[in-house]
């Protein structure tokens, strides 16, 4: 049998076994069931529009401010962790593996519960605010990261130009480095925003009031109150039509980085 027959043969024999499986899961799913507790219309119809007008819209803002806020601290990181003063390297550093090896869910724990407690002391906008002070300071480590790797990707010969027509070092970084670094990090900046997105579900650990709630935090309260998963089926719809675009833009960020290269 020639190569070309057995590869044909194995492709058609996946195709079966896939077909099988998902003409079983067809015939074994209690259809009636599933639709009556995760796609009950009027559950849906009740959800609306507070879904939107405050888990949603809350999402966004959240997820807006923990990146804003990380970027600004992850760039502070990245350029402490790239300076020739060897202290401000080491504290860069620490800051990045600590908060880069713990759980966001610990550190959102912490500072909603243990921080009040240890040195009666609230981060301001209450339990929300100390969630987004949590994620900040999670997020700032991975972005540090992430600026680190694309100042360090700028070519040195651009730096070695710049200085040379007679740029301080600062004014290097700003107006050469910089620029040309935030454009090869484009892709995954926008990846820790969906990952961010996402993240914003573990604040309903800080326990949110009705007006604060996300879109985790709201379906988990509906499912309490009509003891029925449709309102986690509308946020998880919710948070695909966040972030599937946010995604797709990844992807095309990619193929246009690849190609200019």
């Amino acid at each position: 049998m020639k190569p070309s027959t057995r590869r044909r043969l194995f492709r058609g024999v996946l195709y079966a076994v896939f077909v099988i499986a998902l003409v079983a899961v067809v015939l074994a799913a209690d259809w009636e069931a599933i639709g009556e507790n995760f796609f009950d219309a009027e559950v849906a119809r009740e959800a609306f529009p507070t879904i939107i007008t405050v888990a949603v819209k809350n999402t966004i803002i959240y997820t807006v401010i923990a990146f804003a806020g990380g970027l600004l601290l992850g760039l502070l990181l990245a350029l402490m962790k790239l300076s020739p003063v060897a202290p401000y390297r080491w504290a860069a550093t620490a800051y990045i593996e600590l908060f880069r090896g713990l759980p966001a869910l610990l550190v959102i724990f912490g500072f909603a519960f243990a921080v009040p407690i240890a040195f009666d002391w609230r981060p301001p906008g209450g339990s929300a605010g100390a969630g987004l002070l949590a994620l900040i300071i999670v997020s700032g480590a991975y972005i540090a990261e992430t600026i680190r790797a694309g100042i360090q990707a700028v070519p040195s010969g651009q730096a070695e130009a710049a200085r040379s027509l007679g740029m301080g070092p600062a004014w290097t970084m700003i107006s050469v480095t910089l620029p040309q670094a935030f454009r090869i990090i484009t892709p995954p900046l926008t990846n820790e925003l969906v990952i961010l997105i996402k993240d914003t579900s573990l604040l309903f650990i800080a326990g949110m009031a009705l007006q604060d709630r996300e879109l985790t935090t709201f379906a988990r309260d509906s499912v309490s109150q009509t003891a029925n998963a449709t309102p986690l089926v509308l946020a998880a719809l919710m948070y695909l039509i966040i972030t599937l675009p946010l995604t797709q833009l990844v992807a095309k960020l990619e193929r246009h980085n690849q190609r200019g290269r």
